[in-house]
C-alpha cells in the first residue's frame, strides 16, 4: 500500500514563478548553471548549484557550498518572495512538450515506502552523489526539487485531476525558455481523499528519474531521526517530494552512445568485425524505427545495424529482463568485445548523449573528431522499466532519458 500526503509547499509568487523555476541540478554542469542563472537573482540554481556564486575552483562538495545554498534559499525566500502554503495541499503539475501532455500529482511520499521497496528502483546510485544531496537537504532543511515517479494510472484519480484542470484556475502557467510549458493547480481539498485512497490501492510506485534525490531523502531522514529523541514517524523528514505520473502518459527518449576511437582498428577492420555478428548496411535513416536495431554513424556515413541470428539466439537464452534490452545487446556483443568498452560506467572512451539533443549532436561529435563512431538507439518503454524494477534488476547505465523534465523551485518541501 503506497502512502501519499498533502504538504505545505514553499512556493514562489505567481508573477515570478518562471524566474525562480530552474532545470534540475543534475542536468547541467557548473558552467551551464552559471550561464542559465546569469542576470536572474531569483533562479533556484543559486540554491541547487550554489557553487556558481563562489570562487572559481571551489570544491562543489565543500561545506561552504551547502552553507551558501542555505543563505541563498533564505535570500530568495525574501526577495521573490517564496511563501509557505497556508494548509497542506496536493498539486496537479502539467507539462506540455511538442503538443504532448503529461499530468501528475505533486505530493510527499513515504520514505518508509522507499526503504521497503513499495517505491521501486531501477538504477544504482553513486555514493558521492548521494552524499552531495544528503548534505544539501540537511543543511537547507529542504527538498528543493521533486523525484519523478510513475505508476499504472487509477481511473478515479484521473477523473478528479480532469475536473480540477477544467474548473480551477492554475497558480502557475508559463512556458520555459526551452519551450516546455509548466502549469500547476492546487487540488481542491474535497478531492484529497480520492487521491490518497486511490494511491493506497497501488502496490508499487516506480522511480522514473531522481534516484539520487530519493536515496538522499532516505539518508537525511536517518540523520534527522537519530538527532530527534522525540521522533514519531510523522515529521516532514519522513516524506520526500515527488510528482507521480500515469505510465501511459510518459515517453522515454533514447540515450545514445559515442565512442572516442575504434580500439586500434581501421574503419574497414571495424566494419568487418562487427559484420560477423550484425547485419550492417548503409542507410539514410538516423534513428531506428523498431527494437533490435541501431543506427551507426561512422566517417560521415549512417549504417543500419541489426543483430544477426546468432546474437538473437544467444540473447534469448538469458532469463534477465535487462539483458534482453537493446542497450545491453549493443554493449555485450559490440561495444565490449569489439571496441573494448568493458564498463560503460567507468570507461573514459565512451560518452552518452540524451535523445533530446538529436542525431545532429552525434554527427557533430564524430565529424569534429571528438568521437570516432556514434550509435543511435531505439528507446526503452516505460513498461520495460517497470518489468525490470519488478524483477529486482537494474537498468543498464544511461539507458533512459525522460523528457520533459520537472522544474526545481516551484514546489519546495521543508523538512
Amino acid at each position: 500500500m503506497a502512502v501519499i500526503r498533502p504538504f505545505n509547499a514553499l512556493r514562489p509568487a505567481s508573477n515570478v514563478a518562471n524566474l525562480v523555476a530552474s532545470v534540475p541540478y543534475d542536468v547541467v554542469n557548473a558552467k551551464e548553471a552559471s550561464e542559465l542563472a546569469e542576470g536572474n537573482p531569483l533562479s533556484l540554481l543559486r540554491v541547487t548549484r550554489s557553487e556558481i556564486e563562489l570562487a572559481e575552483g571551489t570544491d562543489p562538495y565543500s561545506d561552504a557550498v551547502y552553507q551558501k545554498a542555505k543563505q541563498n534559499l533564505a535570500k530568495i525566500k525574501t526577495e521573490a518572495p517564496l511563501t509557505v502554503e497556508d494548509k497542506p495541499a496536493l498539486y496537479i503539475y502539467k507539462l506540455v512538450m511538442d503538443g504532448r501532455d503529461q499530468i501528475g500529482i505533486a505530493a510527499t511520499f513515504s520514505v518508509d515506502d522507499y526503504d521497503t521497496d513499495i517505491v521501486m528502483k531501477h538504477e544504482k546510485t553513486r555514493k558521492e552523489k548521494e552524499d552531495d544531496r544528503t548534505k544539501h537537504i540537511i543543511t537547507t532543511e529542504a527538498q528543493t526539487g521533486p523525484v519523478f515517479l510513475t505508476y499504472k494510472g487509477v481511473k478515479e484519480i484521473n477523473e478528479v485531476v480532469d475536473k480540477t484542470m477544467k474548473n480551477t484556475k492554475p497558480i502557475y502557467d508559463f512556458t520555459a525558455p526551452d519551450g516546455i510549458s509548466h502549469t500547476i493547480w492546487i487540488l481542491p481539498e474535497e478531492y484529497n481523499q480520492t487521491v490518497i485512497s486511490g494511491i493506497a490501492k497501488t502496490d508499487r510506485l516506480y522511480i522514473a528519474d531522481g534516484h539520487h534525490r530519493a536515496a538522499s531523502a532516505s539518508r537525511a531522514r536517518k540523520v534527522k531521526k537519530d538527532a530527534n529523541p522525540n521522533h514519531t514517524g510523522n515529521e516532514e523528514y519522513n516524506f520526500f517530494l515527488a510528482v507521480l505520473f500515469p505510465a501511459e502518459q510518459l515517453k522515454i527518449l533514447s540515450y545514445n552512445r559515442v565512442v572516442a576511437d575504434l580500439n586500434g582498428k581501421t574503419e574497414q577492420e571495424f566494419l568487418a568485425e562487427i559484420s560477423k555478428k550484425f547485419d550492417v548496411v548503409k542507410t539514410d535513416i538516423k534513428n531506428p524505427v523498431q527494437p533490435k536495431s541501431y543506427c551507426m554513424y561512422l566517417n560521415k556515413t549512417w549504417y543500419l545495424v541489426k543483430p544477426g541470428d546468432s546474437v538473437l539466439a544467444s540473447n534469448s537464452l538469458s532469463k534477465s529482463v535487462a539483458e534482453r534490452l537493446d542497450v545491453s545487446i549493443l554493449q555485450d556483443f559490440l561495444l565490449n568485445p569489439v571496441l573494448g568498452i568493458d564498463d560503460p560506467r567507468t570507461n573514459k572512451r565512451i560518452d552518452f548523449v540524451g535523445g533530446i539533443r538529436g542525431t545532429a549532436e552525434l554527427e557533430k561529435l564524430v565529424d569534429s573528431g571528438k568521437a570516432a563512431v556514434a550509435f543511435s538507439l531505439y528507446p526503452v518503454s516505460v513498461f520495460d522499466l517497470m518489468n525490470i524494477s519488478d524483477a529486482g534488476e537494474i537498468m543498464p547505465p544511461k539507458s533512459t532519458w525522460f523528457e520533459p523534465k520537472l522544474r526545481d523551485g516551484l514546489l519546495v518541501h521543508l523538512i
